[in-house]
């Protein structure tokens, strides 16, 4: 049946849990919740309306004010969707090694994007946001440290996880982590009302910031003071920026992390492909990775485990990355075979 929404806003959330067929390792009960069905594609529309709605509430927003973020993009579309709905302005701060497609779509929504240097990474378009935010007076979402991120997540998708497995098992939740808005808030939930499950995280290999165990030098407010050690850059974008966010060291020092796995980039952009071509799955690079992770917990658990696989995008996101740079434009040699087989409409490449 169809439902009916005062406006887009409704949408968020609510995202499906899917049983993965032939994927899976034989005895293994692996399940994805695919948040590429929020409105805008990501697990970050939960996060960009959490954090307006709170604003609006605490009076800290005030009709009309731009509202600024630094963003890989996820945060920025979603924030984009929400701005444009409820009438705020929106400026954003990206670094320019994020993908064309993710500041288009925010410009589309009428956002402003202002890049940073790419040798700058997140840091440096974090400093940026709180700049331009102090010096003309706009909202700064913060959503690295911004409490209504998490509350956002243990309202929402901690209690569909909940809901969803009630009366089942749920051995293993399995999650990546940008601002550590998710683990954060779906962490603390069912570590009270399922503790039995384990919490695992995955992070990128060439990026083990969480495996390292150095701590992230913070400022008083608990931004970043600086890159973090053991950060290189890496392929998983919206995944792990160039420094822990407080959020996330919020979920380690809470000690509900059962284990933290490290994935490599060819490991994560070969799931994405996997799910789109034999479960028809569509997702992005990060997905990818927590699948991955997903895949070597059902292979080491015991049989017969579940596990839930956090999937956070779209792979609409990445048409420009490394993802699809094997993906040919014109036909390839088996395509021109076939349309050689019979002689009507055939088109013949350029000499």
């Amino acid at each position: 049946m169809g439902r009916k929404f005062a406006n887009i806003l409704g949408t968020v959330g609510n995202t499906p849990i899917v049983r993965i067929g032939k994927l899976a390792p034989p005895e293994a009960n692996l399940f994805v919740k695919i948040e590429a069905f929020n409105p805008l594609g990501s697990v970050k529309d939960r996060l960009a309306l959490g954090v307006i709605e709170e604003a609006e509430r605490s009076g800290k927003l005030n009709p009309g004010q731009t509202v600024i973020e630094a963003t890989s993009g996820n945060t920025g579309i979603g924030l984009a969707m929400v701005c444009a709905q409820k009438g705020y302005p929106l400026v954003v701060t990206m670094a320019e090694s994020f993908s064309i497609e993710r500041r288009k779509l925010m410009r589309f929504f009428g956002a402003k994007v202002v890049l940073t240097p790419a040798a700058e990474r997140g840091v440096g378009m974090v400093n940026k946001a709180i700049e331009l935010a102090e010096a003309h007076g706009w909202f700064l979402t913060r959503q690295f440290e911004n409490e209504a991120n998490p509350d956002m997540h243990s309202r929402t998708t901690a209690r569909e996880i909940v809901a969803d497995f009630e009366g089942e098992p749920l051995d293993y939740w399995v999650t990546g982590f940008g601002t550590g808005g998710a683990l954060k808030g779906v962490a603390r939930v069912l570590a009270k009302e399922r503790p039995d499950t384990k919490i695992v995280v995955c992070e990128p290999e060439d990026a083990p910031m969480l495996t390292s165990g150095i701590k992230q030098e913070r400022k008083a407010d608990g931004s970043p003071a600086a890159a973090h050690p053991a950060f290189k850059p890496h392929p998983m974008q919206g995944w792990s920026p160039d420094f822990i966010p407080k959020l996330t060291g919020d979920a380690v020092d809470m000690g509900v992390i059962d284990r933290i796995l490290t994935i490599t980039g060819a490991d994560a952009m070969h799931w994405s492909k996997q799910l789109a071509q034999r479960e028809g799955i569509f997702v992005g690079i990060t997905a990818g990775a927590t699948f991955a992770g997903a895949l070597r917990i059902c292979e080491e658990a015991p049989k017969g485990s579940t596990v839930l696989c956090m999937l956070p995008d779209t792979g609409e996101r990445y048409l420009s990355t490394p993802l699809f740079a094997d993906v040919a434009v014109d036909m390839t040699n088996e395509e021109l075979e076939i349309s050689r087989s019979t002689p009507s409409s055939r088109l013949e490449p350029a000499a």
